[in-house]
């Protein structure tokens, strides 16, 4: 056990001092990033004007509550949640992949420690199993002056973050796949076992948004974070 790991059968878990010294070192670099993305030139636009702040703070608050909120568990692992990857995407749509894509990384930084840091085998499962993957919610973005952009950019970044799990699972936890897990399945295991939480919660999301009084309230939501 060092300070900050503790390992044990092959996993890495991060202590309390792993813990505090992550957030530190997370802030450190999104203060960072803000102030090298804001101050590079005087005469650029910073990244955040204080609206975007706010309202994007307010979308990573909710998408991190309602994760905690598991509607279905699903037999292999992975769950379904109330809409939680809808108020990441909603954060792109609204302004756009690079204030998107930062905070679905933020996004993924308080996934990782939601869980503690807990089943970490190596640093590149842990960029694929959170970083990247919830990063990944970010592409929503690049759809942000689409048409039917929410939906199309909702769907895209979902199957993005899906993949990046996916691979990890395919690199790393093959060799965990359950036994009740068929075995005839078991080339695509990883594949299964991400998108059917995935793409479960994802239709469901679709269906809803899809709705006439969702899509004009989607609609005044978009105008009322952009307008100036």
């Amino acid at each position: 056990m060092s300070l900050f790991f503790n390992a044990e059968d092959g996993f890495y878990t991060l202590t309390t001092a792993g813990i505090i010294a992550f957030i530190v070192l997370a802030v450190i670099l999104l203060v960072l990033a803000a102030f090298i993305s804001s101050g590079v030139s005087k005469e650029k636009k910073k990244l955040f004007s204080t609206k975007q702040l706010v309202f994007s703070a307010v979308m990573l608050a909710l998408g991190f509550a309602t994760s905690y909120v598991q509607l279905i568990k699903m037999p292999w692992g992975g769950s379904v949640t109330l809409f939680s990857m809808l108020f990441i995407t909603l954060i792109g749509y609204w302004y756009g992949p690079k204030i998107g894509l930062t905070c679905a990384f933020a996004y993924g930084i308080m996934q990782f420690l939601q869980g503690g840091g807990t089943y970490i085998l190596s640093p590149m499962q842990a960029c694929l199993d959170y970083f990247f993957a919830f990063a990944a919610l970010g592409v929503s973005g690049f759809f942000y002056k689409k048409k039917n952009g929410l939906v199309t950019g909702y769907i895209v970044a979902i199957l993005a973050r899906g993949l990046f799990h996916t691979i990890g699972g395919y690199i790393y936890w093959m060799d965990y796949m359950p036994e009740s897990f068929p075995s005839s399945l078991a080339a695509i295991y990883p594949i299964c076992y991400n998108y059917a939480y995935i793409l479960l919660e994802g239709v469901v999301t679709v269906i809803i948004l899809m709705l006439p009084p969702v899509k004009k309230a989607m609609s005044y939501a978009k105008r009322v974070a952009t307008e100036q």
